[in-house]
């Protein structure tokens, strides 16, 4: 039995689920500079459920892309982290409905008996902590890849 790769995704949506630390690397490798409107962070504390629709970069098309001279991608992407305790926002408004989000990384510090705390990492200093009883994280791309509107491939200088 062979491992996935990248290149075996082709058009189809990508379902993933993170829980533990290796597969969290995949996920937070996935979204990238994925950006999403502060009105796309929803908390669900009832049912203990934390969700963002993300518009992510297609790295796993970045190779394809670039091989066949076709333009960029990014797709619609829900993340869902259960059994959420407690969130917290850092280093941006919350209330301000015009601000776009960009992430750099998501990783998991852990706590006591597979407690934790998820953290996104945004640009600009911001970050959302979600303290966790478990990490059970999923990725479901819910729309067709679309042409990234910048043309471009994402950089950090």
């Amino acid at each position: 039995m062979m491992d996935a790769r990248f290149e075996d995704g082709g058009e189809e949506p990508l379902r993933l689920v993170a829980q533990d630390g290796e597969d969290l690397k995949v996920v937070s490798a996935l979204l990238q500079d994925a950006v999403l409107p502060v009105t796309e962070l929803k908390y669900d504390a009832r049912r203990r459920r934390f969700g963002m629709l993300l518009n992510r970069f297609r790295w796993e098309d970045r190779a394809e892309a670039e091989r066949v001279g076709r333009a960029y991608e990014r797709v619609r992407t829900v993340m869902v982290v259960e059994d959420v305790r407690k969130v917290q926002s850092f280093g941006f408004d919350r209330a301000d409905k015009d601000l776009v989000l960009s992430v750099l990384s998501i990783s998991f510090e852990p706590g006591e008996d597979g407690t934790g705390r998820l953290i996104v990492t945004l640009a600009g200093d911001g970050a959302i902590a979600l303290d966790v009883e478990a990490l059970d994280v999923r990725l479901d791309d819910v729309t067709r890849p679309y042409r990234a509107p910048s043309g471009k491939v994402p950089r950090h200088d």
